[in-house]
């Protein structure tokens, strides 16, 4: 019998991708996603839900988790993937308490009744680069701690309370901490499909301090094979990196998505002043999961820019109604 898999935030780019990389796989049984929202229209949901053995359910992990419990003892999956937090750093300056009712205390809350459930073999927490805060070279996961950002705090937070769970109470855990990732039917506010919007309405991008910034990228498909290689035989307890070998400007970026157009970078973008808490540069050493897991980034930017634009075009008369603005929900 195949495993059953649970993809807390399963609404999202990231978890869509992941699922949809976990249903190809000959041992997943069933996938089932779990978003605190109803699934979004087909250009953000990929059209997920006419695929066999998978099932989408809305539960909220901060505000119904006695629904969600009720559900997951339910199907008794054998690993849970969450990729469930409220995001986006650049505004976690205010309403911070936000960032830690999710991302600490709600998941923490989860974690502890989990550990009473003796159907889950494996917990695998989707965590964050920014943890690491700005760097000047590929760090490992042994690298300290340095969150710039509340949200980035707020994440760092739940780690901690995981490996002191693992090590105490052997919860059976693992941690991923991704670079930024891209994929078609990411949400608009992000710097790609928001360049790719720009695009299609004649409107110019924002480049927030000249796009100086080095961030690294990776497909949401890689991070995805990454997640399910970390299911299939990692030690638990084991927290990877997954990212590319370096890091790439946003300028650069946002100009190679404008060639994918058929523009350049000046036709699409305007110049102006950087964000609060800006981190430099977001760098990740993964030789851990490249020698342990085999885990490798396979898509490069020619190819995940292609796709992303061929979203776009697929898909345009919907994104050109919709604005590019990141909105905080409860």
């Amino acid at each position: 019998m195949g495993k059953k898999y649970v993809v807390l935030g399963g609404g999202g780019s990231f978890g869509i991708h992941t699922s949809l990389f976990l249903l190809e796989k000959a041992n997943t049984n069933k996938v089932i996603g779990i978003g605190r929202n109803e699934l979004r229209s087909e250009a953000f949901s990929l059209g997920i839900q006419s695929q066999d053995n998978y099932e989408y359910h809305a539960r909220h992990v901060t505000y119904e988790i006695d629904l969600l419990l009720e559900f997951l003892d339910k199907e008794k999956p054998n690993v849970i993937i969450n990729f469930a937090a409220q995001g986006e750093g650049a505004v976690s300056w205010k309403n911070s308490w936000r960032f830690f009712e999710t991302n600490s205390m709600a998941l923490a809350r989860l974690s502890e009744e989990l550990m009473k459930r003796a159907w889950l073999e494996r917990f695998i927490q989707i965590g964050t680069s920014e943890m690491y805060g700005s760097v000047n070279e590929a760090v490992s996961e042994n690298f300290p701690i340095k969150p710039s950002s509340p949200y980035a705090a707020s994440k760092v937070a739940f780690d901690m309370y995981l490996e002191s769970v693992f090590k105490n109470l052997n919860f059976p855990m693992n941690i991923i901490r991704p670079s930024n990732a891209y994929c078609p039917g990411q949400l608009l506010h992000r710097v790609i499909p928001k360049t790719i919007w720009c695009a299609l309405t004649g409107n110019k991008l924002p480049l927030q301090g000249g796009g100086k910034a080095e961030k690294s990228y990776i497909h949401a498909r890689d991070l995805a094979e990454a997640i399910y290689l970390v299911s299939e035989g990692a030690p638990f307890g084991e927290i990877y990196n997954v990212g590319p070998k370096k890091p790439t400007p946003i300028a650069e970026v946002v100009e190679r998505t404008a060639i994918a157009l058929g523009l350049t970078l000046d036709d699409i973008c305007v110049i102006t002043e950087d964000r609060l808490g800006q981190d430099s540069k977001y760098w990740l050493d993964s030789s851990k999961i490249e020698s342990q897991l085999g885990w490798k980034p396979k898509i490069n930017w020619d190819d995940g820019l292609r796709e992303m634009v061929n979203w776009g075009e697929r898909y345009k008369h919907t994104l050109m109604k919709m604005k590019p603005d990141y909105i905080l929900r409860a």
